[in-house]
């Protein structure tokens, strides 16, 4: 699953970190999911889309091999 995260904080201006502590995550956890190293909850993703005002899949796509 790729997803469009970097691109989206870069729009909206804010950090990893930032963007962690308003889903209830780690840095970490943020840069995991970035670095497609790491696939999020329904929940955390849900939160995510959220953070940007988008919907879910404009935020996380399938991949053909997912």
């Amino acid at each position: 699953m790729k997803n469009n995260i970097r691109v989206e904080r870069a729009i909206k201006n804010i950090t990893q970190g930032e963007l962690a502590e308003q889903t209830g995550v780690s840095r970490q956890t943020i840069n995991a999911i970035e670095s497609n190293k790491y696939v999020p909850s329904t929940v955390l993703a849900l939160k995510i889309a959220r953070v940007f005002g988008k919907p879910l899949e404009d935020i996380f796509m399938l991949e053909d091999n997912d």
